[in-house]
């Protein structure tokens, strides 16, 4: 089992930034990628940004130039950092990992999920 803990969310108003992190804990485990998709009021989860353990990065266009994704890989942690924030990046920003976890000689691959951030940009 992999937990996943956000933390960085807040309010800020347009133009600002806030820097997101989520760190994954559990036993036997090693990460493959990690990335945060944003889930605005009545919509659909999206995302956002992903990075791969050896740092290839994957961007939304609407982010692009703006947020940037990095990785610890020594402490299962991912960040991301927001600048030039819109009121449209308000939502509830969640955590998402792709990890291989091993058992009794085995491996299997899962995906695990945080609980989510809320981050609220005012105009």
């Amino acid at each position: 089992q992999v937990q996943l803990v956000e933390s960085g969310g807040g309010l800020v108003q347009a133009g600002g930034s806030l820097r997101l992190s989520c760190t994954a804990s559990g036993s036997m485990f090693s990460i493959n990628a990690m990335g945060w998709y944003r889930q605005a009021r009545g919509k659909q989860r999206e995302l956002a940004a992903t990075i791969t353990k050896d740092g290839r990065t994957n961007y939304a266009e609407r982010v692009k130039g703006r947020f940037t994704i990095s990785i610890d890989n020594a402490k299962n942690t991912v960040f991301l950092q927001m600048n030039s924030l819109k009121p449209e990046d308000t939502g509830v920003y969640y955590c998402n990992a792709h990890f291989t976890s091993y058992s009794g000689g085995t491996s299997r691959p899962g995906v695990g999920w945080g609980q989510g951030t809320q981050v609220t940009v005012s105009s």
